[in-house]
């Protein structure tokens, strides 16, 4: 079962068929349970499954993690496999992280050839940052003290089998911002009578840009977009309230801080130029993904031994991993497993017409597998 690249295939495009929404993913676990199961695995349900692989005598153990929900998105793709849910489709490949897991859960219960304990972690709602936290306040760790922790992504435009990765800081944070503004409504031929919330949020959205511009250093990595601009005005009125809202993407904790602290600086400072109310909400989902030394060295390791293009210190990325919360637990490494430079794969995660690479499955499997007889090597 799973042992061939047709195999894997036909897996991977049954997940894309029906994906789930993250904390919704109940098909996806039954699936993955049964599956695991049948391979003779241990296994554990809760918010995401756990399979446990033990062999030999030995007591260290390791985690390798994959992501299960889907995106809010409409797939425009027109392949075979398409979603049959409508609106919702895996538009950033976690159901090719999922199969390659599953195909290296089977591999190695075929073959077990190293010495210890392999915990196979399948998260729910990393779309969300929320998936990761809900395991580890289960008790994942207690459950199951892994001493280091992975995980792949795929990464579109990169050559297929490509292995990517860096130590420390390789994902972004993410925060959410929310700045409500209230003055006070009034008819638009006479906006001297008002106080117009507006026009105030308006000059904000340019005071913002200057907080990574002119505020952080040169090269710090951060950017800052207002998203959504919101008001209660019409067409003869203006507006007393007004919403600003957006993200923030930071590489470090320090700057993420001094973000939020110059973001409220500059509100209320211009909310008092113009006499209005300003509150400003700041929430972090994402937390900045760090990768250790030693497991950042284990894949390099294992990718090169398998003769993959290996790159072991690339340019961090903006985007976000929930992954964070793992890494920020024990000692682990997130990676990039390169999706293609052609068609949908070359296209944007969460663009409509993405999709995963099925070349990469055996790729990623026997990886998983070359990794775990890496850090758990049978001696004798």
């Amino acid at each position: 079962m799973l042992q061939d690249a047709k195999d894997l295939t036909a897996l991977r495009r049954k997940f894309h068929q029906h994906p789930e929404l993250g904390f919704q993913e109940q098909r996806t676990k039954a699936r993955i349970a049964g599956l695991l199961r049948k391979l003779g695995l241990e296994v554990h349900e809760g918010a995401g499954v756990v399979g446990v692989l033990r062999a030999g005598g030995g007591n260290r153990a390791i985690g390798l993690r994959a992501d299960m929900d889907a995106l809010p998105i409409h797939e425009t793709a027109s392949h075979a496999h398409v979603s049959t849910q409508p609106g919702i489709m895996h538009a950033c490949g976690h159901d090719g992280h999922m199969t390659m897991l599953l195909g290296a859960a089977a591999a190695l219960a075929a073959d077990p050839t190293f010495d210890g304990t392999v915990v196979f972690i399948f998260q729910p709602n990393e779309e969300h940052g929320l998936g990761a936290q809900a395991m580890l306040e289960e008790g994942l760790l207690e459950r199951f003290p892994i001493e280091e922790v992975y995980a792949i992504h795929n990464l579109p435009g990169a050559p297929v089998g490509q292995i990517s990765t860096r130590p420390g800081q390789i994902c972004a944070s993410e925060s959410l911002f929310e700045i409500t503004i209230s003055g006070q409504g009034g008819h638009a031929s006479m906006p001297q009578v008002g106080r117009d919330a507006l026009t105030v949020g308006a000059e904000l959205v340019g005071a913002l840009q200057t907080i990574v511009s002119r505020k952080l250093a040169p090269g710090a990595g951060a950017v800052l977009s207002v998203t959504e601009f919101v008001t209660d005005g019409q067409r003869n009125v203006l507006p007393g309230q007004a919403v600003l809202k957006g993200d923030v993407r930071t590489r470090r904790p320090e700057d993420r801080a001094a973000v939020e602290r110059f973001m409220r600086q500059i509100s209320e400072g211009i909310a008092k130029a113009h006499g209005v109310g300003v509150t400003v909400d700041f929430r972090t989902e994402f937390i900045e993904t760090a990768n250790a030394t030693a497991p950042v060295a284990a894949v390099a390791r294992a990718a090169r031994n398998l003769d993959l293009e290996t790159v072991d210190n690339r340019e961090p990325m903006s985007f976000s991993e929930d992954f964070a919360h793992f890494t920020a637990a024990a000692p682990g490494c997130f990676l990039l497993l390169g999706n293609g430079t052609e068609g949908p794969h070359n296209q944007p995660l969460h663009a409509s017409d993405y999709d995963f690479n099925d070349a990469a499955l055996p790729i990623g499997v026997a990886f998983w597998k070359a990794l775990v007889q890496d850090r758990l090597p049978r001696i004798g």
